[in-house]
């Protein structure tokens, strides 16, 4: 992995076979979107100061997403093959060893964070609370519920919403906040980027549907046309491909309007937002 996500010890497994897969899961580590959002977010606050256990805590994001596409490429939940352009953790050794390592990655994570000394007690337990109901049933693990149930009926958008909002969103938001708890962001602070966040939760999930119907599998990393093929609702089946488009733009300029009273110090935030809609796979 690079710099922004090699806080803390190294992850430690005393089973062989275990760590080895977890070494081809962590060696194949992908845009680390997540991870780089609670950076922008930290620095944009704090420029120039140390990182006060930001990197830690975009570690700790970074592997609970990690664990959930681990988890969600099972074939109990999406079933799906590929990856990041590699084979999926489950067809490349089985079933129970990609359930221990997303279970030993979701533990992992709150470990750093409650272990970093460059955090004082306070923002570690804010931490803890913020991320672990990003990814619960009111997060994370209730939208990947939602979005199975899902499958096979029209959703409407209002419905589409709450299911990304959770599933994908939720840590996207914790993302960004975690950088701000991290830089002793005030209550404005945490307004402003809470409503950024959320805002652009949705639109990459908007521009992920767009993804899926217009590239092909190679370029994306991981099954195109899936949702096609299990008669999930998206923003496209919606909206058309052309509306999903104006939606995702639409989303994108309210994102970026949250951070204009940050001004130039905005700038490596509102890039990545902006490439995070705009993405090509």
């Amino acid at each position: 992995m690079n710099d922004v996500t090699t806080a803390g010890t190294p992850l430690d497994c005393n089973d062989p076979r275990l760590a080895e897969a977890l070494q081809y899961v962590i060696g194949n580590s992908g845009k680390q979107l997540r991870a780089r959002l609670v950076m922008a977010s930290y620095r944009m606050l704090c420029a120039g100061a140390e990182d006060a256990g930001a990197a830690s805590a975009a570690t700790a994001i970074e592997w609970l997403h990690t664990y959930s596409l681990v988890h969600d490429d099972l074939p109990a939940m999406d079933n799906d093959a590929l990856r990041r352009g590699k084979p999926t953790v489950h067809t490349v050794y089985d079933e129970a060893t990609a359930i221990l390592i997303g279970d030993g990655l979701q533990a992992a994570a709150f470990a750093l964070i409650s272990e970093d000394n460059q955090l004082s007690s306070d923002k570690r337990l804010k931490l803890i609370a913020l991320i672990s109901g990003a990814v619960g049933f009111t997060g994370m693990v209730g939208g990947q519920a939602l979005d199975m149930a899902a499958e096979g009926q029209a959703s409407t958008f209002d419905q589409l919403r709450l299911i990304h909002a959770q599933k994908t969103g939720a840590l996207i938001r914790a993302a960004v906040l975690s950088g701000a708890i991290c830089a002793d962001a005030t209550d404005h602070d945490i307004e402003r980027l809470g409503q950024f966040s959320s805002t652009i939760g949705l639109a990459f999930q908007v521009a992920d549907d767009i993804l899926d119907v217009t590239q092909n599998s190679t370029t994306l990393g991981k099954t195109a046309g899936k949702d096609v093929t299990v008669k999930k609702s998206t923003y496209v089946s919606c909206l058309g491909l052309e509306g999903a488009r104006k939606e995702a733009e639409k989303l994108l300029t309210e994102a970026l309007t949250c951070l204009s009273p940050y001004g130039e110090r905005a700038q490596p935030l509102s890039e990545l937002a902006v490439a995070m809609v705009r993405r090509e796979h």
